[in-house]
């Protein structure tokens, strides 16, 4: 019945609607009626009525698809195969491309990090007195470095497009030293930088430091235009440690400069070395090197071994000042560092409003020396978010004009020589100024 009543719906809409459109008269529509009733049954004309209404009404059926001529197929398959084997020759080669390392080192942008967290106090070793108090910045200062690790092939394709990643060459980034000497200088001198760095400080708060030498370490060697077989640059290496001098032992610079005297350019000498990373004191691990001395070129009558030393020297102070740095090498923190202990052990914000950032080598005199990878960053000052960023006087007016260029007009590039200048600026910043000795 259900089924039935839908269908009488339509059938009867279809029926009236079929009736008017072909009965043209009263008589003949009940001759009709009757032939109808005689011939057709009513339930047959109203199904087959309804089923032309809803067959007229209904949506109809997509066409059958046509099977593709084998010729169609055949040439698809051939446009199809050879783009998914490029495909997957793009991706093998953008894969080897970024695992196969070459020789090619970059200089790019680091990071700007601050210093106050790094930095730790604790009671010196045989000392009775405490640590001095701290005074934690909430916007304290922050030093600032950049990346030079070995390239992939996809790196340097990357870094030769990008203005402000310069790419090197082997002899372009080390130079004379090897990559173990050079990584064996940056972590010298970031030692050395902190040393200064808590020396200047503690001699501007008027407390007592002092330096004690350190060891013999070779941190550059001079090389001439010919060196000789024996010279300095072709016996020694960076990173070596002289202990003796024809048996003599030479614990400090100034124990090998006493050895030196009475020596003549072009004299040989047996100098007893041990390499970066044994220990000065291990007698196994001693070698021994004949050097002829050469002249040095700012007084040719005086003679010298032909080397640069590192700064081993450690600063004596009433307490112990750690600075962490971890993998960090290189001497272009020494005036963050400076500043980071002065904010620290001294009470209010030495910084001033906004997020400084510095970058510089630290003299015992208080001197700001020139660093390097300036522009690269200045790119990471402007990531960090600060507003001034203290950068060496030394640096060339074309080195001042890309870190501006990278930096932006939201970052105030200010040139200082000294520290002095420097505690000048952040004042005029909003600074608190140090307390008087």
């Amino acid at each position: 019945m259900g089924f039935w009543s839908t269908r009488t719906t339509a059938g009867r809409f279809g029926v009236a609607g079929f009736m008017r459109d072909t009965v043209p008269s009263a008589t003949s529509a009940r001759a009709t009626t009757h032939r109808a009733r005689t011939a057709v049954p009513v339930v047959d004309v109203a199904r087959t009525v309804s089923d032309i209404n809803m067959t007229d009404n209904s949506v109809p059926l997509p066409p059958p698809e046509i099977p593709l001529p084998a010729d169609d197929a055949s040439r698809r398959l051939v446009i199809a195969v050879p783009l998914v084997t490029i495909s997957w020759l793009v991706m093998l080669l953008i894969l080897v491309m970024a695992t196969v390392r070459i020789s090619r080192w970059e200089l790019a942008p680091g990071e700007a990090m601050p210093v106050s967290p790094r930095i730790s106090f604790a009671k010196a070793e045989g000392s009775a007195d405490s640590p001095p108090a701290r005074y934690p910045a909430e916007n304290g200062i922050r030093f600032v470095t950049a990346f030079g690790g070995q390239l992939s092939i996809l790196d340097s394709v990357l870094g030769w497009l990008d203005p402000h990643v310069q790419v090197d060459t082997y002899e372009e980034h080390f130079g004379q030293q090897t990559p173990t000497s050079s990584r064996h200088v940056g972590f010298q001198s970031m030692y050395g930088a902190k040393q200064v760095a808590e020396y200047v400080a503690m001699k501007r708060l008027g407390l007592d430091a002092q330096f004690v030498e350190g060891i013999v370490a070779v941190n550059e060697l001079v090389c001439a235009d010919a060196p000789a077989p024996k010279s300095a640059c072709k016996v020694l290496e960076v990173g070596d440690t002289i202990v003796k001098l024809d048996g003599t032992p030479t614990p400090t610079l100034t124990a090998l400069a006493e050895a030196m005297k009475g020596r003549a350019v072009g004299d040989e000498v047996t100098l007893t070395v041990v390499s970066y990373g044994d220990e000065p004191d291990s007698v196994s691990a001693q070698k021994k090197r004949t050097v002829r001395l050469m002249a040095n070129p700012d007084d040719t009558a005086k003679p010298i071994i032909g080397f640069i030393p590192a700064d081993t020297r450690t600063v004596k102070l009433p307490f112990e000042v750690k600075i962490s740095t971890t993998d960090i090498g290189g001497p272009s923190a020494g005036l963050a560092f400076t500043l980071g202990l002065l904010d620290d052990l001294t009470p209010g914000n030495l910084m001033g409003k906004g997020r400084v950032t510095a970058t510089g080598t630290m003299s015992p005199d208080e001197t700001v020396g020139a660093i390097g990878a300036l522009r690269q960053k200045a790119i990471a000052v402007r990531d960090a978010g600060a507003t001034l960023f203290l950068v060496p006087a030394g640096q060339s007016e074309d080195e001042l004009s890309a870190a501006r260029a990278a930096a932006g007009s939201g970052v105030k590039i200010v040139q200082v020589a000294t520290l002095g200048e420097a505690l000048h600026v952040l004042a005029q910043n909003g600074g608190d100024p140090l307390p008087t000795k």
